[in-house]
């Protein structure tokens, strides 16, 4: 049980699949107790996606929403792309490909929550770490938010 109110955003850089040192974002989860009295089954991602990012597309085996506070884009699901803005809520099932494009001149605030403490990733498309351009999208991997905590 908490109530958060300070986030601490760090650049995107350090995944080989998803460098983008322009756009900044932080998970937020309620932290872990010793008595157990926390919700260990939500996370949220928030974001700041810089002019002209992108999330690359990718998937996961958990569905998630994804809530448009600020900015404009295009927000691909499946096999359709559509404009977005404040107040766009995409819902995603599990396992279909999704991705979004800051189209605006300014960052695109974005909130995405998981019914999950991890969040699995398939990278179907890469914005490449420099030096590693001419690699494959990584193997599906879990993170685990909880895990980062300082």
């Amino acid at each position: 049980m908490a109530i958060l109110d300070e986030f601490s955003f760090e650049p995107m850089v350090g995944d080989p699949d998803d460098h983008r040192p322009d756009s900044v974002w932080t998970f937020v989860f309620d932290p872990p107790t010793a008595d157990g009295a926390y919700v260990r089954d939500l996370t949220m991602l928030f974001e700041r996606i810089a002019p002209g990012d992108r999330i690359p597309l990718h998937s996961h085996t958990t569905s998630e929403a994804v809530f448009v506070d600020r900015g404009e884009g295009l927000y691909t699901l499946g096999e359709e792309t559509r404009a977005v803005g404040p107040g766009s809520v995409v819902f995603i099932p599990a396992g279909t490909p999704h991705g979004t494009l800051n189209s605006g001149r300014d960052a695109m605030h974005i909130r995405a929550v998981y019914p999950s403490q991890t969040i699995d990733i398939t990278a179907l498309e890469r914005n490449p770490a420099p030096g590693t351009e001419e690699d494959p999208p990584r193997p599906p991997y879990v993170f685990d938010p909880r895990s980062q905590q300082a």
